[in-house]
């Protein structure tokens, strides 16, 4: 089936299940001689694994990659670089109840009627599992940007109704200081109370991240289906739970005059402004890139919802397993290196057709 892989030049093929074996995938077209730091991806992946704190998922996971080919001695060899991450913490038993049933406002019913067989164990494919693969690639594509300046900061920015008033300037360190990877720590607290309080009546909730890619050059991005913010939309929206998507001012830009919105060129070819959030007509304009990604309250609950059987007889569904109450803190790296990969690869096409 189709719908596995990410990218043009720099691409990302992934495979596995939630409660398989392992999880993995193949990168293709990262040039040769790019030096890779192998720690640097593990913690990447360090930051994405369950079971870092009270807010997120109880299972347990080293998710210690294996990198199998495409490096050597430390650099990338320019084939491709195959990878996997074994399943350790499985515990398939805690969901055989949804063998037969679906659960709300999950992809149990959807993949059964697509595919006509689903894995029921932790979500099959349909896991959030499999996004510790596109961090692999992120970490790399991240590493190879930071040669050539462009950098990244992520961060979350709203949880239920607890929002940033607006986009600040931050470090990795201050945001990594909370469990909720929230650069103000006074909301940070607030936040982790919410979130904890939620989890305490078996609900869950939802939330946002603010990226920011600084230092990408003007011109990068494929007009008119390839814009580099349709990119990085479709990207986001591939995420697990992902429900909305705003780049620059976003949806704010419904209720403002073009006199407001207009971001005017400074001689140098800057903008006094950024509500285009370094991106018009599909191609980088050299201004940081600032986009939102929204995250919908985790479908699976910890109380006992009505529901039907495969049959389509109903019944109650009772809630229990190993879930996160709130996933936006631990979706924070997989959303930088969605960004990255797509930043990369549109990097790459760029170079293609220069002369």
């Amino acid at each position: 089936m189709a719908g596995s892989s990410l990218g043009t030049i720099f691409k990302l093929v992934t495979f596995g299940e939630s409660h398989g074996d392992c999880i993995g995938g193949i990168i293709e077209g990262l040039p040769p001689n790019q030096k890779i730091n192998l720690l640097a991806i593990q913690n990447e992946l360090n930051k994405r694994k369950p079971g870092q704190s009270e807010i997120s998922s109880s299972r347990k996971e080293s998710d210690k990659v294996e990198l199998l080919s495409g490096i050597f001695d430390g650099y990338s060899t320019g084939t491709p670089i195959g990878f996997i991450i074994r399943n350790k913490d499985v515990k398939s038993g805690d969901y055989s109840h949804l063998k037969n049933t679906f659960r709300p406002s999950h992809a149990d019913l959807t993949y059964q009627k697509k595919y006509g067989i689903r894995d029921h164990r932790g979500g099959g494919r349909s896991s959030a599992r499999e996004t510790a693969c596109r961090v692999v690639a992120g970490a790399i594509a991240k590493q190879v940007l930071n040669q050539i300046g462009i950098s990244f900061i992520t961060y979350v920015d709203q949880i239920g109704d607890l929002q940033l008033k607006k986009v600040i300037t931050v470090t990795k360190e201050e945001i990594e200081k909370n469990s909720c990877r929230c650069p103000d720590k006074e909301l940070a607290a607030e936040m982790e109370e919410l979130i904890l309080n939620v989890k305490s009546k078996g609900d869950t909730i939802g939330g946002c991240i603010q990226g920011i890619i600084n230092g990408v050059p003007i011109g990068l991005g494929e007009p008119v289906f390839d814009k580099l913010n349709a990119e990085l939309g479709k990207a986001m929206l591939s995420i697990n739970a992902v429900k909305g998507f705003e780049i620059g001012s976003g949806f704010k830009a419904a209720s403002m005059k073009g006199s407001e919105h207009n971001d005017l060129i400074n001689q140098d070819f800057t903008t006094k402004s950024n509500n285009s959030g370094g991106i018009q007509g599909g191609i980088s304009n050299g201004m940081p890139i600032c986009f939102r990604v929204a995250f919908k309250p985790v479908a699976t609950l910890m109380q006992n919802q009505k529901s039907v059987t495969k049959d389509g007889k109903e019944q109650i569904l009772e809630g229990k397993g190993r879930h996160d109450p709130c996933v936006v803190p631990r979706a924070v790296p997989i959303v930088e290196a969605m960004a990255a990969i797509v930043i990369l690869d549109l990097y790459l096409r760029q170079k293609a057709i220069s002369i």
